[in-house]
């Protein structure tokens, strides 16, 4: 092992794990509000969270801060605000730091949008899926079209110039015109990110036991193919595999994932990944997942904690950074991981000989046709070699 540089970018996230009603293609660590939201614990036990694990930070300064969940809109602003301050007490931050809140359509109003943006939050990432009422239904959200350009609306006068919005394709029973009508739509906002990505059926979810009809490989090939060009033509480049932007606007918290950067993630079953430089290794930890155990002030916060080994650092590394389009550099393999790029041999050889990787001395990037079929080729690395 080469010797872990020192520092690497490092971004907070913080996980807000309740939502209004659970979408059935949801398995991120969400719940759904049955009693009254217990803001007030949550916000002490968040700040307790960040205190056990600050000594692993070795006073680096965080350049991201990323509210996801769950919905994080439904906190109120003088709650983001009072958990802001509190990170901004305990760590430093960047002068440009980004902080960006995830935000439901049927949870923000002109009233609530000024509010996050005076408490701090300069990007919203508002989760609109999709523009067409019947499509929305079949996906369990809470709102319809008219809350969706609303909230967009609204957004836009408050003041946030930075801000992405969520679409989904390949959605149950959606023709290839519904899909793109969902682009055009959403681009009459002039938005400075749009993630668009593919619906995909997980494990441990509603629509895992009770499968939708979705669309034939065909038709979702000639979505992404066909939707990709409207956006491109509209000045959102395609950056990441799901992820285009105009120039200036890539979503630095997630960029910072996928060039395998780290972060500490605080709140109900947020994960974290740290490099030690002192100790030399990189480590993972995860936080209690269910809320009712991480509010319990006699429980550690911490659930579990482990090393990542030579063959996990390959793994993950090509995971996250073969989704960015253009990929990286073979330095930045060594930089992150502190591994020897011929670590990847005999399988990056490999990749390049079937051409699902470009065949270019410094640089870890997937072809047009690696990226067709990404999974298969992270998927190479995953082997013993």
């Amino acid at each position: 092992m080469q010797t872990l540089m020192t520092k690497i970018p490092l971004s907070l996230y913080i996980h807000i794990p309740w939502c209004i009603r659970k979408c059935p293609y949801c398995d991120f660590n969400s719940h759904e509000t049955r009693n009254p939201i217990p803001e007030d614990l949550y916000i002490k036990t968040l700040l307790r969270d960040l205190d056990e694990q600050v000594n692993r930070l070795e006073n680096r300064i965080i350049s991201s801060i990323f509210f996801g969940g769950g919905t994080p809109s439904l906190f109120t602003p003088g709650a983001i605000q009072e958990i802001l301050t509190g990170v901004n007490q305990r760590v430093k931050l960047t002068d440009t730091v980004e902080i960006t809140l995830e935000a439901n359509p049927g949870t923000v109003d002109e009233g609530r949008l000024p509010g996050f943006r005076r408490a701090g939050v300069n990007r919203l990432s508002i989760g609109v899926q999709s523009l067409q009422d019947e499509k929305l239904r079949a996906l369990g959200r809470i709102h319809d079209r008219e809350h969706a350009l609303r909230a967009i609306d609204a957004a836009i006068r408050a003041g946030f110039d930075n801000f992405n919005l969520d679409l989904m394709h390949g959605l149950p029973q959606q023709s290839i015109e519904d899909a793109l009508l969902d682009i055009k739509d959403a681009l009459a906002f002039q938005p400075p990110h749009l993630s668009w990505y593919q619906l995909t059926i997980e494990p441990n979810t509603f629509f895992h036991h009770q499968p939708p009809v979705l669309p034939h490989d065909d038709i979702l090939w000639d979505i992404q193919e066909k939707g990709k060009s409207i956006l491109q033509h509209a000045g959102l480049n395609q950056y990441e595999i799901s992820a285009y932007a105009k120039p200036g606007h890539e979503c630095l918290h997630n960029r910072n994932y996928w060039e395998f950067g780290d972060y500490l993630g605080i709140g109900a079953g947020a994960h974290s990944k740290i490099t030690d430089t002192e100790k030399q290794i990189i480590t993972r930890h995860s936080q209690l997942k269910n809320p009712r155990d991480y509010l319990n002030p006699d429980k550690k916060l911490t659930a579990s904690q482990t090393t990542l080994t030579q063959k996990d650092l390959c793994f993950e590394f090509m995971l996250n950074a073969l989704r960015l389009t253009k990929g990286v550099s073979c330095d930045l393999f060594t930089e992150r991981t502190g591994l020897a790029i011929d670590t990847l041999e005999p399988v990056l050889s490999f990749a390049k000989e079937k051409k699902l990787m470009v065949d270019e001395k410094n640089r870890l990037c997937a072809t047009e046709m690696g990226q067709r079929f990404l999974n298969d080729v992270v998927g190479l690395f995953l082997v013993d070699k």
